[in-house]
């Protein structure tokens, strides 16, 4: 059972429950002298006390993605499975099916040499009858720091929401992918660095895994991204440094676009992965970006928004920002914004096809 799925949570609360309920019905009932009960009892109240820690322990875990795994938590991730780093031959990839109609591989990409799980769900218009041939727009999603790809699914209730707009007419039907941000457990703010080329596994062999096992439209038409957080900033980020692989990129509530320190210490490294600078370079981009925010928001500041919006001026790069009047930095206030963001890639990106317009 995954650490972070919905079924470990609500398996931990019944087991709480259970645990309480016979507590009180034990109570009186435990046989046996004094110096027998009294311990049988603290042992009750002790386990009453663990599963409801257990319960709010996981259900902060889930709300912030500090550990994506019982590996992750255990800290056996790299030292148990050495495949970790390594994963399978590059370029290879095997989707098996999930029960929530997603499908997972793990894999090793033959650009960055980096190794990570890549999530991916065919909407229903996919598997339709007459529509063998069509080919559909990609989706992108990139979850924030901590986090996993399951963070999508478990609290930003993707792709259900995505499918929803779709069947409303208010979204294109995409081919959802979700690709583990920070394969081997080192954020880089989905930058190419000395010791890991993250960029390079996102904007290149995750979209080559999918494309040669999916029908996917052409790059950059129809390939965009969203993101939250972390993801955010990388969605902001990837269209201006590969144009030719992502048209738009939706970032809602982005981490500072100007680069974090605490990420890439290097000042140089720092800014030149950051969207602030790229977007300053940029020349006759046909790139689009939806930047969205809170007023309340600290992690993410309204002002920020406005002054890339001035950075972008005459370079040719699309600018969308919204401000919501309140709204933490949280999947509460992300899923509010999903009807203005996957509307405005729908606008942004190509309709399913045959992919030769």
């Amino acid at each position: 059972m995954e650490l972070t799925s919905t079924s470990f949570l609500v398996t931990l609360i019944t087991v709480t429950v259970l645990a309480m309920l016979a507590a009180l019905l034990l109570w009186n009932r435990v046989p046996g002298p004094g110096w027998v009960r009294w311990p049988v009892r603290v042992l009750m109240i002790a386990l009453c006390q663990l599963t409801s820690i257990a319960v709010i322990a996981t259900w902060i875990n889930g709300s912030y993605g500090l550990y994506s795994s019982w590996d992750d938590l255990l800290g056996t991730e790299n030292a148990q499975n050495p495949s970790a780093m390594t994963g399978p031959p590059p370029g290879r990839a095997r989707f098996t099916q999930g029960g929530d109609g997603t499908q997972t591989t793990y894999f090793r990409g033959s650009h960055s040499k980096l190794a990570g799980q890549v999530i991916v769900w065919t909407p229903p218009e996919y598997r339709a009858p007459g529509a063998e041939k069509t080919r559909f727009p990609v989706l992108v999603l990139l979850h924030g720091y901590p986090g996993s790809p399951r963070t999508w699914i478990d609290l930003g209730g993707m792709p259900g929401t995505l499918d929803q707009l779709v069947r409303l007419g208010a979204a294109h039907p995409f081919i959802v992918v979700i690709p583990d941000l920070y394969p081997g457990g080192v954020n880089t703010d989905c930058s190419n660095t000395p010791g890991r080329k993250v960029a390079s596994w996102l904007a290149q062999d995750v979209t080559e895994v999918v494309a040669k096992n999916f029908r996917t439209l052409p790059e950059p038409a129809g390939w965009g991204l969203m993101g939250v957080s972390t993801g955010a900033f990388c969605a902001a980020k990837l269209p201006l440094q590969y144009p030719k692989v992502f048209r738009a990129g939706a970032a809602l509530d982005p981490d500072p676009l100007a680069g974090d320190a605490q990420v890439l210490s290097d000042p140089v490294l720092r800014e030149r992965n950051s969207p602030l600078w790229l977007v300053r370079q940029a020349r006759k981009a046909d790139v689009g970006l939806f930047l969205a925010t809170s007023a309340q928001d600290k992690d993410s500041p309204p002002a920020q928004l406005e002054s890339f919006r001035r950075a972008a001026a005459g370079s040719g790069v699309r600018v969308k920002t919204l401000v919501r009047p309140s709204g933490g930095h949280n999947f509460q206030t992300w899923t509010s914004m999903y009807p203005d963001a996957l509307g405005w890639l729908s606008t942004e990106l190509s309709p399913p096809g045959d992919g030769r317009g």
